[in-house]
């Protein structure tokens, strides 16, 4: 923020950059006026200069602002990727590097205990390597708490702080009354804010550490069942947020299950507290670890949401925001119902000449204020001007947001409140209660938003920003107690998804309001939970103003289209699939970037020796592109492309795109099986142009669903073009693989069937395909009647790589076979020529051992109509491959040109 100032004054001032300027030496308001003052050719009056900073800095309702837009249509928020946080599969430690914090004897760590023996479990380990532990007792006041914080730094260099008050199980939400719900958030939040506020400057250097334990099930609360104790949330979004201002810091946040361990709990602590500097976010739901990351989950269109109509009620916080009214036209539009907005904003009056004048005239009634509040005998100033307009800003969109409703042909009913004041809330529910009985839609989009970083918040302003948010939210629920509730909506952000510097409140926040979203699958199961983290919106609202727009820029983050962004709320009530919290941006920038280029992953730790063919160097492991390896295929040495040449180029086969999928998803999963690898699309080819070596990039991010894990692979492009700074990127292929502990269960097919008639040979295949003797795969073909097509394994291949002996996970030549199988069919019954395009499924049952010769892939039509399903079975009918509803792109024109004589001769003999 106190850079977006700088950014502001400069231009408006026109103040040339200073690269030797340190921002540390300005920390208040007066500074900045001197800085004006001191660098502007002319004078500037103090005010002025006043007004401008005060612009900036003031405490700014979290959606304010503008006009309000047209009710868009979903086409518009549909483009937006709709990103879902998500569990990812992280490696065991000892394949990571040390984070750099070393804990050495002599060193001094202070820890914020819990209450079921965790704590007093790490301690013993600590005095064991010779730290002294520094205990903070949970009950001392804020300001008792912050002498002896500081008496400690007096003492001597402080490490690090373990945080461990979030390990302890709380009520649900609507059960704590008002004081349990306060002492919950006090020790596990905002003692959080006195600590490191105070130890600020100790903690700032690579071998400085903050780690702090939850306990909402082990992986945040992506799962199933949701986050148990939400309050946790607190505390990762602080500690998220806490990283954004120390980067240089350790910053972890470890989640943990439900149980009674407290040695194994305090070892895993201490663990991640040594290794692993590429994630904050890492959970424990049993032995094996995780990290958070992004899948997209596009709007599939369902109505498995709920429905709005003119008996649908809504409760709405915030409602005096642009942003916010305008997203309330857009549900009165589709509903017609009845709306009870809340908003600290008086009621607006409908007979104001003022309020629209601000959406018609702002400049002539600015020159207006100026005049009223001077002839009023007052020193008018452009800070007074500001204030008096944010109130008719936010009176001028309330204002919006009613008339929105009774255009509709709904009901708008208006409550003056501050979410804070808990007999408040309960008049708001009681008369929602004894008007409806029920309430429908709860959108909790209240809030505020002070940028400032930690050393210079105070506490005050911290709990400020904090309870609007989650006390309001607590109050919402407190009061609502078991009134009928369809869903709940909050309005968060990317800085409570991502952490950011200077809203290490903010950031909190709303993770706290997305975890008990999460939440909600328990405690309240027949409720629809929909968090949303916003990123900044364009053309509406507080972002629009000043240097913001061009900081978020200059940091690759897009501003969200208010046409995106309004009928987004509608679409995640009404459409699914329901899946809890999204992210709602398009560039994400600097917010997505590793923490570590690498991820933290020490190549070097991790064994090769059992690698196939298609894996050469582990690159990294990040929470968003997950585990990455580079491989350089030469085919010069490669028989898989000098054999598979396409007019004289060669190119990577399909099948060894599938081979390098599977080799990585089990790189470090050695005890997993491929079970099966699904919607495989060939997009592109892969491509060796005038036959040099070239490097392809495959990357795996692993989720968990249900007892198997699906690794989410790609095959990734990446070219020097001539004249071109920037390389170009594409994915040439995508699949997914799934991976089980089980081995597949066998299964049998009828036996093939011998040719009775006319045969295919090999050498009238080739004469149409392109392939070299190790790709030249399909034996013999024939026909066993008029809707299946049968081929023979080549006898004796040549080796399909080099060395030779390096292991295969999916049998590609057996896949290849299928492909060549059903390319006889497409030419000879169904006229046509293509190249694999996709496939639903491909099944590895039986490894092909010594002796299983002859093998036959068998192939019919898929039950699409416009694929092919085959099997790989030997004599016996024992399979080995199964493809299910493998497709291809046709070449239009392409069949005529080939010699598909013999072809047609043998599939479409009687």
């Amino acid at each position: 923020k106190q850079a977006e100032i700088f950014a502001a004054l400069r231009e408006a001032y026109g103040i040339p950059r200073d690269d030797t300027l340190q921002l540390k030496d300005f920390p208040t308001l007066n500074h900045a006026v001197g800085f004006v003052k001191d660098r502007t050719p002319q004078s500037v009056p103090a005010d002025t200069a006043d007004a401008a900073v005060s612009e900036s800095t003031r405490a700014t309702p979290e959606l304010d602002e503008s006009a309000n837009p047209e009710v868009a249509g979903l086409e518009a928020a549909n483009q937006v990727p709709r990103r879902v946080p998500t569990a990812v599969w992280r490696p065991s430690l000892d394949l990571f590097r040390t984070t750099g914090v070393e804990l050495p004897q002599g060193s001094r760590v202070v820890v914020m205990p819990d209450h079921g023996g965790v704590a007093e479990a790490l301690t013993k380990r600590l005095d064991k390597r010779g730290v002294e532990v520094l205990p903070i007792d949970p009950a001392l006041e804020f300001n008792v708490l912050e002498k002896q914080l500081l008496d400690w730094v007096a003492a001597g260099p402080i490490t690090g702080v373990y945080w461990l008050p979030a390990l302890d199980a709380h009520a649900p939400l609507e059960e704590m009354d008002r004081k349990t719900w306060q002492e919950a958030v006090r020790v596990r939040v905002k003692l959080l804010h006195t600590t490191m506020r105070a130890l600020h400057e100790q903690l700032d250097g690579p071998e400085n550490f903050l780690v702090a334990a939850t306990r909402q099930g082990g992986k945040h609360g992506y799962d199933e069942d949701g986050a148990q104790n939400p309050i946790g949330g607190g505390v990762s979004g602080f500690v998220k947020a806490y990283k954004r201002e120390q980067p240089d810091a350790l910053c972890k946040v470890i989640d943990f299950a439900m149980s009674r361990k407290t040695a194994a709990l305090a070892d895993r602590i201490i663990d991640e507290t040594l290794r692993d500097p590429g994630a904050v976010e890492i959970g424990y739901p049993d032995e094996q670890r995780w990290a958070i990351g992004l899948d997209i989950v596009p709007c599939n269109g369902s109505t498995t949401g709920i429905e709005l109509d003119q008996d649908t009620v809504f409760l709405v916080t915030g409602a005096a925001g642009s942003i916010v009214s305008a997203i309330i036209a857009d549900l009165a539009a589709a509903s017609g119902g009845t709306f009870h907005l809340l908003d600290l904003t008086p009621e607006p009056d409908r007979n104001d000449p003022d309020i629209e004048r601000f959406a018609t005239d702002k400049e002539a009634l600015k020159r207006d204020i100026f005049e009223r509040i001077k002839s009023g005998g007052q020193r008018a100033t452009p800070a007074m001007v500001e204030k008096k307009l944010a109130g008719l800003e936010r009176a001028q969109a309330a204002l919006a947001a009613i008339e929105a409703v009774e255009r509709s042909g709904g009901t708008a009913v208006y409550h003056c409140v501050n979410l804070t004041d808990d007999e408040a809330i309960s008049a708001v529910m009681d008369e929602v209660r004894n008007s409806h009985g029920k309430l429908d839609v709860l959108i909790h989009a209240g809030g505020l938003e002070i940028s400032r970083f930690l050393a210079d918040k105070p506490r005050e302003e911290f709990e400020r920003v904090f309870d609007v948010k989650c006390d309001g939210w607590h109050s919402l629920f407190n009061a609502m107690g078991d009134m009928p509730l369809k869903a709940a909506v909050v309005f968060s952000s990317v800085a409570g998804r991502f952490g950011n510097g200077g809203q290490i409140d903010y950031s909190a926040a709303n993770d706290l309001l997305c975890k008990s979203i999460s939440g909600m699958r328990t405690t309240r199961p027949g409720t629809l939970g929909i968090a949303i983290d916003w990123t900044a919106w364009g053309g509406i609202g507080m972002a629009t103003r000043g240097s913001i727009p061009t900081m978020m820029k200059a940091a690759g983050i897009d501003m969200l289209p208010p046409e995106a962004g309004v009928p987004t709320v509608r679409r995640e009530l009404t459409q699914g699939p329901v899946v809890g919290e999204i992210v709602v941006a398009e560039r994400l920038g600097i917010l997505t970037e590793e923490i570590a280029s690498d991820g933290g992953l020490d190549p070097d730790a991790i064994q090769l020796a059992d690698r196939g063919p298609m894996l050469g160097k582990v690159t990294g492991m990040g929470l968003y592109s997950g585990l990455t390896v580079e491989t350089e295929l030469d085919p010069a040495k490669q028989a898989f492309l000098y054999d598979h040449q396409i007019d004289g180029t060669p190119v990577l086969p399909g099948v060894m795109g599938l081979e390098g999928f599977a080799e990585l998803a089990t790189l470090l999963l050695p005890d997993w099986r491929v079970q099966t690898v699904e919607d495989i699309r060939f997009m592109e080819p892969f491509k060796f142009y005038r036959g040099e070596p070239r490097k392809l990039k495959l990357t795996a991010q692993i989720n968990a669903e249900g007892e198997q894990l699906i690794a989410r692979c790609s095959l990734i492009s990446e070219r020097h073009l001539k004249g071109k700074s920037e390389p170009a990127i594409s994915t040439a292929f995508r699949a997914d693989v799934r991976l089980s502990r089980q081995t597949p269960e066998a299964v049998k097919g009828d036996k093939p069937v011998d040719a009775s008639g006319v045969i295919l040979e090999a050498n009238d295949v080739y004469k149409v395909y392109f392939h070299g003797p190790a790709y030249q795969v399909l034996g013999s073909a024939w026909g066993d009647g008029p809707g299946t097509v049968i081929g023979r394994l080549a006898d004796e291949l040549p080796a399909n790589h080099d060395p030779e002996d390096l292991p295969t996970k999916m049998s590609p030549r057996l896949i290849e076979l299928c492909f060549q199988t059903a390319g006889m069919f497409e030419l000879g019954v169904d006229d046509r020529f293509g190249l694999p395009s996709r496939i639903s499924r491909v099944q590895k049952l039986r490894d092909v051992s010594p002796g299983d010769q002859p093998l036959y892939s068998v192939v019919r039509h898929s039950s699409s109509g416009t694929g092919y399903d085959a099997d790989v079975i030997d004599k016996e009918g024992e399979v080995y491959i199964r493809l299910t509803d493998y497709r291809t792109a046709e070449l239009p024109g392409a069949a005529s040109t080939l010699k598909t004589g013999p072809i047609k001769a043998v599939f479409r003999a009687d």
